[in-house]
């Protein structure tokens, strides 16, 4: 019994790696050798293949953590964190209506 448990840990561990095809064939070998009843086969399966859904979830989550501590300590610039041509556009545009202003102003006061 310790044995099919270490099976079936080691498979759900393995699932990252394994297609639905290899569990199916992992469980049948299972099955032939009388460690997993036949009635419980596919369920048997469903499970390893959503356990392994939810540690590629988990993994993916793990690795998309690590990447942004290691860019946050080289102090790399994220996407969030450059200017668009669009913004930088529109910052000009508004330096340039703000130098506009104030020509205009030190314009109107010398002709005074």
């Amino acid at each position: 019994m310790s044995n099919a448990f270490d099976k079936t840990i080691n498979l759900g561990l393995g699932l990252l790696q394994y297609s639905r095809k290899k569990v199916d064939e992992a469980v049948k070998e299972l099955v032939d050798k009388g460690e997993v009843a036949q009635k419980d086969a596919r369920q048997f399966a469903s499970g390893l293949m959503q356990r392994g859904e939810e540690q590629r979830g988990e993994l993916k989550k793990l690795i998309q953590s690590e990447v942004t501590k290691a860019l946050d300590h080289v102090n790399v610039a994220r996407k969030e964190d450059l200017v668009t041509k669009d913004e930088i556009r529109e910052i000009v545009r508004e330096q340039a209506r703000q130098v506009l202003r104030e020509q205009g102003c030190s314009k109107n006061e010398s002709t005074k």
